[in-house]
């Protein structure tokens, strides 16, 4: 895939733009969005993932335009994972509802930073380390059991990371919110505010889960520009998915399943990749393995899609019928 400096000052130069919108436009003025105004810009920004994808289709071809989808709907999906993480950690910190737009905005523009690291260290890997393959599909397949295993728990409490704990550590902290202000002076001393700190509790919450992301990412397409493209644009409607589904989390209850099928089915795939690439030893003599035909990216994608909606359909009917019981059980049943 060819893709010109210019096209990548212009993707940038969106991405920024999209930022901006977003700083100028919805979090300059505290307030918490309706449901409505969620659910408009929620789905505008997924319309400007989709005419992006049919860009990519239209100039580089289906082929990379498949493998652009597929890796946007992955990220998509897991960043709706993330969600019960972020909403764990404003319940914790008991962010006022009219300032977590702000949070959310920030944190996530922490994130997109540090993902574009992780993407540009993970690309570096793979030009030079063909064997990375086979790590990166094992550690999916091993995360995908541990997601599977996990089931429909989800903790309910939020723990802080050693990140959180050392900002503490270092730097004097309000026990109260100042309005928005991330730093305050009190008897001329300055002072960081627990928006601060919510706010880095959610940039590197979702530096930990691009641990999981960004492989899952690479077993769906090697091309950085797409990578990069479909990570920014899953991540900055995430703010808006987080109000439009703040309140449908706990009705996505085989959610982690779906997760763990879709990570797994990645991590298989990385790993016949890695067979027909492969350089290692004592593997094959370091010849390559060919036996298993690799997954195409029309079968990756119509996996993903599939196992997120029988996912969704089943936790509604699962949700539904839970609700029927519990409403049918009286004081006289119970």
């Amino acid at each position: 895939m060819d893709v010109a400096p210019w096209v990548w000052i212009v993707t940038v130069a969106i991405i920024l733009a999209m930022l901006a919108v977003d700083y100028v436009g919805h979090v300059r003025t505290p307030h918490a969005p309706t449901l409505k105004e969620s659910a408009w810009w929620s789905l505008a920004y997924v319309l400007v993932a989709v005419v992006f994808g049919f860009i990519v289709m239209a100039v580089w071809g289906p082929t990379y335009g498949g493998e652009y989808f597929a890796g946007y709907i992955t990220e998509k999906s897991l960043s709706v994972d993330n969600l019960f993480v972020f909403v764990l950690i404003m319940t914790s910190f008991r962010v006022p509802r009219e300032h977590q737009q702000r949070v959310l905005l920030i944190g996530i523009t922490i994130a997109l930073v540090l993902r574009t690291v992780f993407i540009l260290a993970g690309a570096a890997l793979i030009a030079n380390f063909a064997w990375i393959f086979y790590v990166f599909g094992a550690f999916l397949i091993w995360t995908a059991i541990a997601q599977a295993r996990s089931g429909t728990d989800h903790d309910d409490e939020f723990q802080e990371n050693g990140v959180l704990r050392l900002t503490r550590r270092i730097f004097p902290t309000t026990d109260d919110y100042v309005d928005h202000h991330m730093t305050t002076k009190i008897d001329g001393k300055r002072y960081i505010t627990p928006m601060l700190i919510v706010m880095i509790a959610i940039g590197s919450a979702d530096l930990l889960f691009a641990v999981d992301s960004i492989p899952a990412i690479f077993g769906l397409t090697q091309e950085t520009f797409l990578v990069f493209t479909a990570n920014a644009f899953s991540l900055l409607g995430l703010r808006q998915l987080y109000f439009l589904v703040d309140g449908l989390l706990d009705r996505l209850v085989y959610l982690n399943y779906g997760l763990a099928a879709i990570l797994g089915f990645i991590g298989v795939k990385l790993v016949i990749h890695a067979l027909h690439t492969n350089e290692v030893p004592f593997i094959n003599g370091g010849e390559h393995v060919e036996a298993i035909p690799e997954i195409s990216t029309t079968l990756s994608l119509s996996f993903i899609v599939v196992t997120l909606t029988i996912t969704t359909v089943a936790s509604l009917l699962k949700t539904r019928r839970d609700r029927r019981v519990t409403a049918g059980s009286g004081p006289e049943d119970a």
